[in-house]
Protein backbone atom coordinates (compact mmCIF):
# COMPACT_ATOMS: atom_id res chain seq x y z
CA UNK A 1 0.00 0.00 0.00
CA UNK A 2 2.68 2.66 0.63
CA UNK A 3 4.64 1.85 -2.48
CA UNK A 4 1.33 2.05 -4.07
CA UNK A 5 1.30 5.99 -2.44
CA UNK A 6 4.88 6.34 -3.61
CA UNK A 7 4.61 5.42 -7.31
CA UNK A 8 1.36 7.81 -7.17
CA UNK A 9 3.31 10.73 -5.45
CA UNK A 10 6.10 10.19 -7.93
CA UNK A 11 3.68 9.79 -10.74
CA UNK A 12 1.95 13.25 -9.72
CA UNK A 13 5.32 15.65 -9.44
CA UNK A 14 6.27 14.25 -12.94
CA UNK A 15 3.22 14.25 -15.07
CA UNK A 16 0.81 17.51 -13.40
CA UNK A 17 2.84 19.86 -15.55
CA UNK A 18 1.97 18.47 -18.57
CA UNK A 19 -1.48 17.99 -17.93
CA UNK A 20 -1.91 21.22 -16.83
CA UNK A 21 -0.62 23.01 -20.10
CA UNK A 22 -3.30 20.27 -22.17
CA UNK A 23 -6.00 21.58 -19.35
CA UNK A 24 -5.30 24.93 -20.21
CA UNK A 25 -4.95 24.60 -24.13
CA UNK A 26 -9.01 22.51 -23.48
CA UNK A 27 -10.78 25.26 -21.15
CA UNK A 28 -8.93 28.40 -22.01
CA UNK A 29 -8.72 29.66 -18.42
CA UNK A 30 -5.82 28.69 -15.61
CA UNK A 31 -8.14 28.22 -12.78
CA UNK A 32 -10.38 25.89 -14.49
CA UNK A 33 -7.46 23.95 -16.07
CA UNK A 34 -6.23 23.07 -12.35
CA UNK A 35 -9.94 22.39 -11.61
CA UNK A 36 -9.87 19.62 -14.57
CA UNK A 37 -6.63 18.47 -13.42
CA UNK A 38 -7.50 17.82 -9.66
CA UNK A 39 -10.35 15.96 -10.61
CA UNK A 40 -8.57 13.84 -13.18
CA UNK A 41 -5.89 13.11 -10.65
CA UNK A 42 -8.42 12.00 -7.89
CA UNK A 43 -10.02 9.66 -10.38
CA UNK A 44 -6.77 8.16 -11.52
CA UNK A 45 -6.05 7.87 -7.68
CA UNK A 46 -8.84 5.86 -7.49
CA UNK A 47 -8.17 3.48 -10.48
CA UNK A 48 -4.51 3.50 -9.43
CA UNK A 49 -4.46 -0.25 -8.21
CA UNK A 50 -5.71 -1.29 -11.57
CA UNK A 51 -3.06 1.17 -13.66
CA UNK A 52 -0.40 -0.31 -11.89
CA UNK A 53 -0.38 -3.76 -13.13
CA UNK A 54 -0.26 -2.77 -16.66
CA UNK A 55 -2.29 0.38 -16.91
CA UNK A 56 -1.13 3.56 -18.31
CA UNK A 57 -1.84 6.47 -16.00
CA UNK A 58 -0.94 9.40 -17.72
CA UNK A 59 -3.60 8.31 -20.39
CA UNK A 60 -5.96 7.51 -17.87
CA UNK A 61 -5.32 10.67 -16.72
CA UNK A 62 -5.75 12.59 -19.83
CA UNK A 63 -8.83 10.31 -21.23
CA UNK A 64 -10.44 11.37 -17.83
CA UNK A 65 -9.77 15.58 -18.39
CA UNK A 66 -11.08 15.29 -21.77
CA UNK A 67 -14.35 13.42 -20.65
CA UNK A 68 -14.63 15.55 -17.60
CA UNK A 69 -14.21 18.70 -20.12
CA UNK A 70 -17.05 17.20 -22.58
CA UNK A 71 -19.38 17.07 -19.75
CA UNK A 72 -18.82 20.36 -18.61
CA UNK A 73 -19.65 21.67 -22.36
CA UNK A 74 -22.52 19.24 -21.96
CA UNK A 75 -23.79 21.18 -19.36
CA UNK A 76 -25.68 24.35 -20.25
CA UNK A 77 -24.29 26.77 -17.96
CA UNK A 78 -22.97 30.39 -18.84
CA UNK A 79 -18.78 29.73 -19.02
CA UNK A 80 -16.79 31.13 -16.44
CA UNK A 81 -14.52 33.67 -17.09
CA UNK A 82 -11.68 34.59 -15.22
CA UNK A 83 -8.94 37.28 -16.63
CA UNK A 84 -5.12 35.80 -16.28
CA UNK A 85 -1.87 35.78 -18.03
CA UNK A 86 0.34 33.51 -19.23
CA UNK A 87 3.99 33.48 -17.45
CA UNK A 88 6.91 34.41 -19.61
CA UNK A 89 10.08 32.09 -19.51
CA UNK A 90 12.76 33.89 -17.99
CA UNK A 91 15.73 32.82 -19.88
CA UNK A 92 17.35 36.26 -20.49
CA UNK A 93 16.43 35.89 -24.35
CA UNK A 94 14.36 38.73 -26.11
CA UNK A 95 11.22 37.04 -27.03
CA UNK A 96 9.08 39.88 -27.64
CA UNK A 97 8.33 38.89 -31.04
CA UNK A 98 7.31 35.15 -29.74
CA UNK A 99 5.70 36.85 -26.72
CA UNK A 100 3.26 38.81 -29.11
CA UNK A 101 2.64 36.02 -31.72
CA UNK A 102 1.72 33.89 -28.50
CA UNK A 103 -0.70 36.50 -27.09
CA UNK A 104 -2.26 36.80 -30.00
CA UNK A 105 -3.06 33.14 -30.68
CA UNK A 106 -3.84 32.94 -27.19
CA UNK A 107 -6.73 35.44 -27.92
CA UNK A 108 -7.59 34.23 -30.90
CA UNK A 109 -8.09 30.73 -29.42
CA UNK A 110 -10.38 31.91 -26.90
CA UNK A 111 -12.62 33.67 -29.41
CA UNK A 112 -13.26 29.86 -31.12
CA UNK A 113 -15.59 27.86 -29.61
CA UNK A 114 -14.94 25.48 -26.97
CA UNK A 115 -15.19 22.62 -29.57
CA UNK A 116 -13.19 23.78 -32.42
CA UNK A 117 -10.79 25.06 -29.83
CA UNK A 118 -10.47 21.26 -28.23
CA UNK A 119 -10.19 19.96 -31.79
CA UNK A 120 -7.33 21.93 -32.55
CA UNK A 121 -5.49 20.97 -29.29
CA UNK A 122 -6.00 17.64 -29.61
CA UNK A 123 -4.85 17.10 -32.97
CA UNK A 124 -2.00 19.73 -33.24
CA UNK A 125 -0.67 20.19 -29.49
CA UNK A 126 -1.31 16.75 -28.24
CA UNK A 127 -0.91 15.32 -31.70
CA UNK A 128 -3.41 13.02 -31.62
CA UNK A 129 -4.81 11.11 -34.99
CA UNK A 130 -8.15 12.02 -36.06
CA UNK A 131 -9.75 9.00 -35.54
CA UNK A 132 -8.20 9.27 -31.09
CA UNK A 133 -9.51 12.97 -31.25
CA UNK A 134 -13.06 11.82 -32.46
CA UNK A 135 -12.85 9.17 -29.91
CA UNK A 136 -11.96 11.64 -27.04
CA UNK A 137 -14.18 14.29 -28.05
CA UNK A 138 -17.26 11.84 -28.57
CA UNK A 139 -18.03 12.34 -31.84
CA UNK A 140 -17.67 11.21 -35.61
CA UNK A 141 -14.17 11.97 -37.83
CA UNK A 142 -16.35 14.04 -40.06
CA UNK A 143 -17.30 16.16 -37.21
CA UNK A 144 -13.78 16.44 -35.97
CA UNK A 145 -12.22 17.17 -39.38
CA UNK A 146 -15.25 19.70 -39.77
CA UNK A 147 -14.40 21.42 -36.00
CA UNK A 148 -10.70 21.84 -37.23
CA UNK A 149 -11.12 23.24 -40.69
CA UNK A 150 -13.44 25.52 -39.52
CA UNK A 151 -10.95 26.41 -36.30
CA UNK A 152 -8.17 26.55 -38.61
CA UNK A 153 -9.77 29.40 -41.21
CA UNK A 154 -11.32 31.38 -37.89
CA UNK A 155 -7.39 31.67 -36.72
CA UNK A 156 -6.14 32.34 -40.66
CA UNK A 157 -8.50 35.13 -40.80
CA UNK A 158 -7.58 36.82 -37.21
CA UNK A 159 -4.37 36.75 -37.93
CA UNK A 160 -3.39 36.94 -41.47
CA UNK A 161 0.31 37.66 -40.76
CA UNK A 162 0.79 34.33 -38.69
CA UNK A 163 -1.35 32.59 -41.87
CA UNK A 164 1.03 34.04 -44.17
CA UNK A 165 4.72 32.43 -42.05
CA UNK A 166 2.89 29.08 -42.55
CA UNK A 167 1.68 28.78 -38.94
CA UNK A 168 -1.95 27.33 -40.04
CA UNK A 169 -1.46 24.99 -43.04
Amino acid sequence: MEQDEHDFEAFYRSRTPALLRTAYLLTGDRHLAEDLVQDALARTHRAWKKLRDGGNPEAYARQVMYHLQVSRWRRNRVPESLPGDLPERRDGRDQAGDAANRLALRQALLTLPARQRAALVLRYFEDHSEAEAAELLGCRVGTLKSHTARGLAALRKALPDLATEGMFR
